[in-house]
């Protein structure tokens, strides 16, 4: 990973214009596709054409990753590059799908991860083949040692001591922390950080985050099981929402919060049935990942210098500010 380039101290400024992508956005489960057309942008760079592939660990349906997505081909139409995006969820079958880049020699790779293990080998293989790696969304604890250049998004621990310190003033003794995969860094580490900044107590509730009647029915049990639960902290929108439903099937007086946002989470906050949401900016993370492999490819730059990760969370959306956020949210870039 060109490291003699680490003793250099530059950074980048990355200048975020309003660059929100316009047209629709689809899951693409293990399947390629190529983007960056697709987004609207202001002024595009004459630089040779490069091509980048990002590489996740998206459930196909999860609308969080399209606003990553549209992110990455804001920055890709402005940046005249090839946006290849694919994703798997398991970690094997994500592995390959770098592998896949690295076999293309695509000029850049953006990866999250989720299973940092998982990716030790091939970030090694894209390193000795000279394509520069960052990482994004998932890892921000193991970015470094993996050998990635540099990373993008918030760190999980911090944000959840965050929303934790937020639900000791709002009055919640006893909290149920809802992980929808089990093992998943990120999320796991969201609960543990409630742990350390929430007084009251907390417990954690496992669920099939890819089956939502599933989620549904395992909240309700737990709600009815034990009543003197008065908050429950969800780690994506659409468990939250669906977790309103099963407080309602309990017959339950807790409230709920959640980490992440979507279009419909927001009408949700706007109404009061949930309470706030820590945005971590997807659609930043995307287009930070992308823009990176440009700066470095064109300019040298490395955002943080390789010794810090850029934090685009946690951002706290409530009642009293959720009306700025909402426009963005209706074009489906927030």
């Amino acid at each position: 990973m060109h490291r003699h380039h680490r003793a250099a101290t530059l950074t980048a400024t990355v200048l975020v214009g309003a660059l929100f992508a316009a047209g629709c956005s689809s899951s693409s489960g293990g399947k390629k596709s190529e983007e960056g057309d697709a987004a609207a942008s202001a002024g595009k760079a004459t630089t040779p054409r490069m091509t980048v592939a990002m590489v996740t660990h998206a459930s196909p349906g999860d609308t969080f990753w399209d606003l990553i997505r549209k992110g990455a081909q804001a920055a890709a139409a402005k940046d005249n590059i090839k946006l290849v995006y694919s994703s798997d969820p398991n970690a094997g079958n994500q592995a390959n799908l770098v592998q896949n880049a690295i076999d293309q020699n695509v000029d850049g790779i953006a990866l999250t991860a989720a299973k940092p293990q998982a990716m030790k080998d091939v970030i090694n293989k894209a390193d000795q083949a000279g394509i520069p790696v960052v990482g994004f969304n998932s890892g921000v604890g193991d970015w470094q040692k993996l050998g990635m250049l540099e990373y993008f998004g918030q760190d999980e621990n911090i944000a959840g001591q965050a929303f934790g310190q937020r639900l000791n003033q709002l009055g919640a003794k006893h909290a149920l922390c809802v992980i929808q995969e089990q093992g998943q860094v990120a999320l796991e580490a969201r609960c543990a950080g409630l742990k350390k900044g929430f007084t009251g107590k907390t417990d954690i509730l496992y669920v099939n985050g890819t089956d939502m009647p599933s989620v549904k029915s395992t909240i309700t049990a737990k709600l009815k099981q034990d009543s003197s639960i008065d908050q429950v902290v969800t780690l994506g929108a659409p468990i939250a929402l669906t977790a309103v439903q099963s407080l309602s099937d309990a017959g339950s007086k807790a409230k709920v919060a959640t980490f992440d946002l979507n279009k419909d989470l927001v009408s949700a906050i706007q109404q009061g049935t949930i309470e706030f949401a820590v945005d971590q900016q997807p659609y930043l993370q995307g287009y930070l990942a992308v823009d990176s492999l440009w700066l470095y490819k064109t300019n040298g730059n490395f955002s943080g210098g390789s010794t810090a990760p850029v934090l685009t969370g946690p951002a706290f959306i409530t009642k009293d500010n959720v009306d700025a956020v909402a426009k963005f949210a209706a074009k489906g870039t927030r």
